[in-house]
C-alpha cells in the first residue's frame, strides 16, 4: 500500500507540473496578447491611433517590458493575466479529456486492421505475445491455475506500458495455432463466450474490475481452430498483480513481461502517467 501511495504522488506531482505550466503559458498570452488587444479596440473607438493591431500590440509590449505602465493598465494586466492562466488550465484539461477519449479508439481500429495470420507470422515481439493455453496445462494434461497467472502478468505489462499490446491465446511460441479446445474443456460454458466470460473475471479479480474496459476481446479461426485476440490499451492509472508474494509491477522490456523493483518502479511511473487523469 505504502508503495502504491508513493507512486501516486508522484502522478499527482506530475500533473501539478504540467497545469502550473499550462497557467503560465495561459497567463503570459494573456499579458502579451489579451491586454493589449482590449487597449487597442479601445484605442481604435476612440480614434485615438493610427497604429495597426500588430504595431500597437508592439508598442505596448515593449512599454511593458521598459517598464512604462500606469497604475490601471497595472490592473487590467493583472486581470488579464489570471483569465488567460485560467483559460490555459480549462484548455490542458479539454484537450486531455478529448485526447483520452479518442486515442483508445484509434490504436484500437489500427490494431482491427491488421490480418491476425500475418501478424502470427511476424513472431513475438515488444508489443506481441502468444500463449497455447489460458489455464490447461498441455504438458501434463490438466488444469493449471498458474497458467492463467502467467496470462495477467503479460496483461499486466502491457497496461503499463506506453502504447499497450496484443496477446493472442491459442498460439504456441513457434506460431503453431493450436487453438482453445482444451480450454473450453475445463469451462462450465465451453465456448467463446464461456472463456471470454472466465477470463473478464480473472483481469477483474485479479488486476481491478476498472482494467476491463481496456482489454478488448475478439476470436478469430484459422485453421478450423478457435484464437482468442486480446487487444490492450494502457491503463490511466499503475497496474499491480498479485500472486501471493505481494504486488508487483510489470512491464514489457523488449519481448519479455518482467517486474520492476521499487526503485526502477518510482523511476518509471511519473514518466509514464505524467499526461494521464
Amino acid at each position: 500500500m505504502k508503495r502504491l501511495l508513493l507512486l501516486m504522488m508522484l502522478i499527482w506531482r506530475q500533473q501539478l507540473k504540467l497545469y502550473l505550466i499550462a497557467a503560465l503559458a495561459g497567463a503570459v498570452i494573456g499579458i502579451l496578447v489579451l491586454a493589449p488587444s482590449y487597449d487597442y479596440i479601445n484605442a481604435r473607438e476612440q480614434d485615438a491611433d493610427a497604429l495597426s493591431s500588430i504595431e500597437y500590440m508592439l508598442s505596448q509590449v515593449k512599454d511593458l517590458l521598459m517598464g512604462r505602465i500606469s497604475q490601471n493598465n497595472l490592473l487590467l494586466i493583472i486581470f488579464y493575466a489570471e483569465i488567460g492562466a485560467m483559460i490555459g488550465v480549462l484548455s490542458l484539461g479539454l484537450y486531455k479529456v478529448i485526447h483520452h477519449r479518442f486515442m483508445p479508439i484509434d490504436r484500437l481500429k489500427s490494431e482491427l486492421d491488421k490480418d491476425l495470420p500475418s501478424i502470427i507470422r511476424q513472431g513475438e515481439g515488444p508489443y506481441l505475445e502468444f500463449k497455447s493455453t489460458f489455464r490447461w496445462d498441455l504438458a501434463e494434461s490438466r488444469i493449471n491455475r498458474a497458467l492463467e497467472g502467467v496470462v495477467l502478468k503479460t496483461l499486466a505489462g502491457f497496461l503499463n506500458s506506453h502504447v499497450g499490446g496484443t496477446l493472442l491465446i491459442g498460439v504456441a511460441d513457434n506460431g503453431e495455432i493450436l487453438g482453445l479446445e482444451k480450454d473450453y474443456q475445463t469451462l462450465k460454458r465451453p465456448d467463446q463466450d464461456g472463456f471470454e466470460q472466465a477470463l473478464m473475471t480473472s483481469i477483474s479479480s485479479n488486476l481491478g474490475a476498472d482494467l476491463c474496459s481496456f482489454v478488448h476481446v475478439l476470436f478469430h479461426v484459422i485453421d478450423r481452430k478457435d484464437v482468442c485476440r486480446l487487444i490492450v490499451s494502457p491503463s490511466r492509472r499503475p497496474v499491480f498483480l498479485d500472486q501471493g508474494n505481494g504486488p508487483k509491477f510489470y512491464v514489457r522490456t523488449g519481448g519479455a513481461t518482467r517486474d520492476l523493483n521499487i526503485q526502477e518502479a518510482l523511476d518509471y511511473v511519473p514518466g509514464r502517467w505524467k499526461r494521464l487523469k
